[in-house]
């Protein structure tokens, strides 16, 4: 029987195709997604007794469909979808999840339901899981989602790909979703893992569609820019014992550098379109690091000014954090210190905002304040690669 976190895995990767395909068939979100739940709960329940099958995803949709067909046998709609069911379309699951996210992402929704629906629906997060990134009860996230799913019913929100007009109505709901998923397979936040590589590349494809539907938007393109440049660093981002290899001390050699120039040359795409907006400025940023030979060669006075061109489009504490410690690198750690104090009562429960403190403390010889900071830091991520390297932090202090 696998572990725990294999079998999480396993589910996440089939959890979006499933539901996709019960709504493609079915037309009933709410149905599809409560049935694709049930057959989940169903191998928790008897694959520990009876075995992984040889084709878990094949099982996981039949008993999802089975369940569908239950449910609507016992509905007064039966026989009006059975009908519909005689000629049943051919599959077309390139675009089924891009059409899922689309749904979850529809302007009549608010943002954080977007977000909590895509991560039930597409990535198959459960309840608890979705209340922990949410930092709320799992009691406001179900309620959240049912209420998500019946305004979906209500309103009549069609399963399909939106015209241009719509797409650009929700883009930047879709974007931000997506940058959302590709985060958390990037660095997990949810689960015993370190990172899901998959959920990552998934999300990436998804925006590679995007880019098919909307080639003349910048954001998209700086956005799959972004997604690459992160992507390329990944064979060096763990080491065989999983635990996390900083930038600086990441070997060079082994970045996918096909990846990388991919990357130049949809930020050079974007930036003729003469629309900068903060997705092409973070991509810029991160090609500071991808075309820098060596982490001391990094250009980091113009990673400032492009953290300086970010807070003018898109202000927030972690981009200020973020510029706090390029000006680390530029100033030294005082200075960016007096920045970090002003964004301190916001960024209290965000780990990282107390690793950088910590380590900017070290390099000034306050240990003990560097200690606490650290413990903070390991307190607050769930994140097992990220708390190996706070611990080994604490442990060489």
């Amino acid at each position: 029987m696998p572990a725990e976190s294999a079998l999480a895995e396993v589910f996440r990767e089939e959890a979006g195709r499933i539901t996709a395909a019960l709504m493609r068939r079915f037309g009933d979100f709410d149905l599809a997604e409560e049935c694709t739940q049930d057959a989940l709960v169903a191998a928790l329940e008897r694959w520990p007794r009876d075995g992984v099958p040889v084709n878990p995803g094949a099982w996981l949709q039949t008993v999802a469909t089975r369940r569908v067909l239950n449910q609507l046998e016992r509905d007064q709609r039966y026989r009006r979808k059975l009908a519909q069911l005689t000629v049943e379309p051919q599959p077309d699951e390139q675009d089924d999840r891009l059409r899922l996210i689309l749904t979850c992402c529809h302007p009549a929704l608010s943002r954080e339901a977007q977000v909590a629906l895509t991560l039930r629906a597409v990535c198959g997060f459960t309840t608890a899981e979705i209340a922990r990134a949410f930092v709320a009860s799992e009691a406001t996230v179900a309620q959240r989602l049912v209420r998500a799913k019946r305004k979906i019913g209500l309103a009549g929100i069609p399963f399909r790909v939106p015209s241009r007009s719509e797409l650009g109505e929700r883009l930047s709901e879709v974007l931000a979703v997506l940058y959302l998923l590709f985060n958390e397979g990037h660095l997990s936040t949810l689960g015993a893992v370190p990172s899901q590589r998959d959920l990552a590349e998934d999300a990436e494809w998804l925006v590679r569609l995007l880019t098919r539907l909307l080639p003349g938007e910048p954001e998209v393109l700086g956005l799959l820019a972004l997604m690459k440049l992160h992507l390329a660093r990944g064979a060096t981002r763990f080491n065989l014992s999983g635990e996390l290899v900083l930038l600086a001390d990441q070997d060079r050699s082994l970045w996918d550098r096909a990846q990388i120039t991919e990357a130049i040359v949809l930020i050079e795409r974007a930036g003729h379109l003469g629309r900068p907006g903060p997705y092409q400025i973070e991509a810029a940023i991160a090609a500071c690091h991808a075309e820098a030979p060596s982490f001391k060669a990094t250009d980091w006075r113009q990673i400032v000014v492009l953290y300086d061109m970010l807070m003018a489009m898109a202000p927030s504490p972690v981009v200020r954090l973020n510029r706090a410690i390029a000006i680390w690198k530029v100033q030294g750690a005082e200075a960016a210190l007096h920045e970090l104090e002003e964004i301190a009562p916001v960024l209290d429960g965000y780990h990282l905002f107390h690793a950088a403190r910590g380590e900017m403390l070290t390099e000034l010889g306050c240990r003990e304040q560097a200690r606490a900071a650290q413990l903070r830091a390991l307190d607050l991520t769930g994140n097992p690669a990220e708390q190996a390297l706070l611990r080994r932090r604490l442990f060489n202090q």
